[in-house]
C-alpha cells in the first residue's frame, strides 16, 4: 500500500478546506446579519415610539440626518430596564462580545455553549437598545460568535480551524455593521495583541468570510458606505503635521479612557453588584439623555451630522460626554465599543478643528482623523483604523490618517480597553511552547501524590528520527505512513531536503516527521515491535 495522496496535494486540500469554510462562514454570517438588521430596525422604531425620541441615523443603515421628537421622561425609564435585563441575561458579564472573541482565540479550553452565545446576542441587543452609548457592533459581534459556534457544530473542524473560523465569523459580522469588510478583517486579526503584531494565518480566511458576508448583506440591503463625508479640502502634505497634532490631542483623550478603565475595579465575580451597577449607570445615562438628547445611542448618527457640516464646536462637548459613557460601557462589558469609540473620536476631531480655525483644518477631515486616532488608542488597531476611515473618507485621506494613527499608536503604548488582549505572540497560550514549571508547593510530596496539573493540549510537533532498519533503498512513496504522521523532510549529510515522492532512502538518513505526541508514540511503538521481530 502507498500513501493515499502526496503531501503537496494534501497541503492544497487542507488549504482549500479553510477557504471553503471561510466562504461558508461568510454566507452564514451574511444571511443571519441581514435578518438581525431587520430585527434591530423594528426594535429601534418601537423604542422610539416609547421614548418619543429618535436620534439621527447613518446613511448606510437607512437613517436620516435629523433627530425626531423630544425625549419623554416616562419613556426614558425603559432604558435602564433594558440595560438591567441585559445584565441579568449574562450573569457577571465578564467580557463583551468582542473581548469574548479575543479571549476564546487565546484560550479555547473553556468555550461557552450555543445557548450561552444565544443569550449573549439577546443581551447585546438589549444593551444596544438601552441607548447608553453601546454601539450597533455589539449585537453583530455577538452574532459572529454564535455563527462560529453553529459552524463548529455542523462541521468537523480541528482546534486550529475552529479558532480561525471563529475569528473569521466575528470579522465578517463587524464588516456588515461597519460596511467595510476588508477593514473589519484586518481589525479582528490586529485586535488580538497590544503590540504591533497580527495573526497572518487568520487574515486570508477572515477576508474571504468578510467579503462573502458583505456580498450577501449588500445584495439584500445595499452597498452604501456607513458614513458619507463632505470634505471641502483634502489635506496636502504640508497640512499632514497639523492633522497629526490633532490626532495626538484626540489620542490623549482616548488614553485617559483606557487609564480610567484600568483603574476601575472588576465586578464580574459579583453578579448582583454588577447588575446594580448597570442599573445605576443606565439610569444616570437616561437622566443625562433627558437634558442632553445627543447622548442617546452610539453617536454614529451625530457624527454623520457633524461630518456633513451641520455641527461645529458643539461636537466637542458631545465628544467629551461620550468619553464618560464609553468608560462605563467598557467597565460594565455592555459591548459595542468599536462604533462608540469611532463616534467619540470623530466628534472630538470635528470640535477641535472648528475650535481652532486659524489652523486651517477641514472639520470633516479632522473628524475622520480623530476617529482613527481614538480607535487606534482604545483598541490598538492602527492599520484597521486607517483602512476603516479611508473606506469612508476616500484614499486622499491616507497620508493624514497614517500619520495620525501611527503617532497615536507609538505614543499610547500598550493601553487598551480590550482586556483579554495579550502583549504579543509570546504571551498567548496558543503560541506558547509547553514548559515544565517547578512545583515548589508540592516538591517534597511523592510523585504519585502530587496534584495533577491542568495542562493545555499539545498539537502537532516535528520529530527527527533515524532511518529505521530495513528502509534503505525504499522510496518515500513506498512507505505506508500511518494516519496523522506526515513525512515532511529528509536530513542527509547535514543537509535538510524537503520531502519528495520519489526520494530514495539511504543509510544514515534521518527523517523529519510531523505528528501529535500520541500519534508519534504509536508510530514509534510500531517500529520497536518490528525491530523486536
Amino acid at each position: 500500500m502507498r500513501q493515499s495522496l502526496p503531501r503537496n496535494v494534501m497541503t492544497r486540500l487542507e488549504s482549500s478546506r479553510v477557504v471553503i469554510y471561510g466562504l461558508l462562514a461568510g454566507a452564514l454570517v451574511g444571511l443571519m446579519g441581514s435578518g438581525l438588521r431587520v430585527v434591530l430596525d423594528q426594535l429601534v422604531s418601537a423604542l422610539a415610539f416609547v421614548t418619543r425620541f429618535r436620534p439621527p441615523g447613518t446613511p448606510g443603515e437607512g437613517g436620516l440626518l435629523m433627530a425626531f421628537g423630544e425625549a419623554a421622561p416616562l419613556g426614558l425609564l425603559a432604558l435602564p430596564v433594558l440595560a438591567t435585563l441585559a445584565a441579568l441575561l449574562r450573569p457577571g458579564m465578564r467580557h463583551d462580545p468582542l473581548e469574548e472573541a479575543v479571549r476564546q482565540y487565546h484560550d479555547d479550553r473553556h468555550l461557552p455553549d450555543t445557548a450561552a452565545d444565544g443569550r449573549s446576542l439577546v443581551a447585546s441587543t438589549l444593551a444596544y437598545l438601552s441607548g447608553v452609548a453601546v454601539g450597533r457592533d455589539g449585537p453583530f459581534t455577538a452574532l459572529g460568535n454564535l455563527s462560529a459556534r453553529l459552524l463548529t457544530r455542523m462541521a468537523r473542524l480541528s482546534r486550529t480551524e475552529a479558532r480561525t473560523l471563529a475569528l473569521s465569523c466575528v470579522g465578517a459580522a463587524l464588516g456588515l455593521v461597519l460596511h467595510a469588510p476588508l477593514a473589519a478583517a484586518v481589525l479582528i486579526v490586529e485586535v488580538l495583541y497590544r503590540r504591533f503584531e497580527f495573526e497572518f494565518e487568520v487574515l486570508l480566511p477572515a477576508v474571504l468570510a468578510s467579503v462573502a458576508a458583505y456580498a450577501v448583506y449588500g445584495a439584500l440591503h445595499g452597498f452604501s458606505p456607513l458614513l458619507v463625508t463632505s470634505v471641502m479640502q483634502f489635506p496636502g502634505l504640508a497640512q499632514v503635521p497639523m492633522y497629526a497634532l490633532l490626532a495626538l490631542v484626540v489620542s490623549l483623550a482616548a488614553w485617559l479612557v483606557t487609564q480610567a478603565r484600568e483603574a476601575l475595579p472588576g465586578l464580574e465575580q459579583h453578579h448582583w453588584w454588577h447588575t446594580a451597577s448597570v442599573t445605576v449607570f443606565a439610569s444616570l445615562a437616561a437622566v443625562l439623555a433627558y437634558f442632553v438628547p445627543e447622548t442617546v445611542g452610539d453617536g454614529a448618527g451625530w457624527l454623520q451630522v457633524a461630518l456633513r457640516g451641520f455641527q461645529d464646536i458643539e461636537s466637542l462637548w458631545q465628544g467629551l460626554l461620550r468619553l464618560l459613557l464609553l468608560v462605563g460601557v467598557a467597565w460594565l462589558a455592555l459591548g459595542g465599543t468599536v462604533l462608540s469609540a469611532v463616534s467619540a473620536g470623530g466628534l472630538l476631531g470635528v470640535g477641535v478643528s472648528s475650535l481652532l480655525p486659524a489652523l486651517g483644518l477641514d472639520p470633516a477631515v479632522g473628524g475622520l482623523v480623530g476617529a482613527a486616532a481614538f480607535l487606534t488608542t482604545s483598541h490598538n488597531v492602527p492599520v484597521a483604523a486607517t483602512l476603516l476611515l479611508a473606506t469612508w473618507g476616500g484614499d486622499a485621506l491616507l497620508p493624514a490618517l497614517l500619520a495620525g494613527t501611527l503617532l497615536a499608536h507609538a505614543l499610547s503604548g500598550e493601553a487598551s480597553i480590550v482586556r483579554p488582549q495579550v502583549r504579543s505572540h509570546a504571551f498567548s497560550p496558543v503560541h506558547a511552547q509547553a514548559a515544565v514549571m517547578p512545583d515548589t508547593e508540592n516538591a517534597n510530596m511523592p510523585p504519585e501524590e502530587r496534584p495533577a496539573l491542568d495542562k493545555a493540549p499539545v498539537e502537532e510537533q516535528l520529530y527527527r528520527v533515524p532511518l529505521p532498519d530495513g528502509w534503505q533503498g525504499l522510496g518515500a512513496d513506498d512507505v505506508v505512513w500511518p494516519v496523522g504522521v506526515q513525512y515532511v523532510a529528509l536530513v542527509r549529510g547535514g543537509d535538510v531536503r524537503v520531502a519528495e515522492p520519489m526520494q530514495i532512502f539511504q543509510e544514515n538518513d534521518e527523517l523529519v516527521l510531523l505528528a501529535s505526541p500520541d500519534q508519534f508514540e504509536g508510530f514509534a511503538a510500531t517500529l520497536s515491535s518490528l525491530r523486536a521481530r
